[in-house]
């Protein structure tokens, strides 16, 4: 039996916004715990989403997103991103709002993910052709990694334990896992209403009106 029962689940808020965000590392840290992981692990996770719609940032917020950070047996996280987790190695990623917010509620295994993944690489080609600006990728607020290679990764990145890989990864294929809990507990935000989307719910910019083209752009902060 799973750790978290899909049926249980009920669309709770907008990509980004603190209820949402609250609810995923609920049934995270629930899936982590679960898993007894050995005291050695340390490692977080953030999830950093750059200019989101101010209806997102009401409260105070500074920013919209969560944290997981598994640290001597212990597991924690919360709403927005902090000093402490962004201090330990793990996965650390940093994107716009717009860029991925409509596909982050495709509910998907392996074989979605690649798909979707080849769909976002698709609309990234095509904005900078529209633009006319190949280092798009620049103004999406990546950063240069390491490798210097531009990268949604900031840095320091750190492996995967496969404990966690197992823990949040639980019957991915079958329709569970971190992922498609965090999608199912997703409300559709309105930007998205009339737009263009591939099967796996990623904008499809060629297809877009040219005031659509105009808005989209301005979403995702450029």
């Amino acid at each position: 039996m799973t750790v978290i029962d899909m049926s249980t689940l009920k669309p709770i808020g907008e990509f980004g916004s603190r209820a949402w965000g609250e609810a995923v590392v609920d049934k995270a840290i629930k899936m982590l715990e679960a898993a007894d992981l050995p005291a050695s692990i340390t490692w977080a996770l953030t999830e950093d989403y750059t200019y989101p719609p101010a209806r997102l940032m009401e409260g105070g917020r500074k920013h919209a997103g969560y944290y997981l950070i598994v640290k001597e047996g212990r597991v924690s996280g919360g709403d927005g991103v902090t000093a402490e987790a962004l201090a330990i190695p793990g996965f650390h990623c940093r994107m716009p709002w717009g860029v991925i917010c409509n596909q982050a509620a495709a509910l998907y295994g392996f074989e979605g993910l690649q798909k979707c993944s080849a769909n976002e690489k698709a609309l990234f080609a095509a904005m900078a052709e529209y633009l006319g600006r190949p280092e798009i990728n620049k103004e999406l607020g990546l950063v240069i990694d390491k490798d210097g290679k531009l990268s949604s990764m900031l840095d320091p990145v750190g492996n995967w334990p496969a404990e966690i890989v197992a823990a949040l990864g639980e019957d991915m294929e079958e329709g569970n896992g971190l992922h498609n809990i965090a999608a199912t507990l997703l409300t559709d935000s309105p930007e998205y209403t009339d737009l263009p989307v591939s099967e796996w719910r990623v904008p499809i910019f060629a297809e877009m009106t040219d005031q659509q083209k105009a808005d989209f752009i301005k979403l995702c902060g450029m």
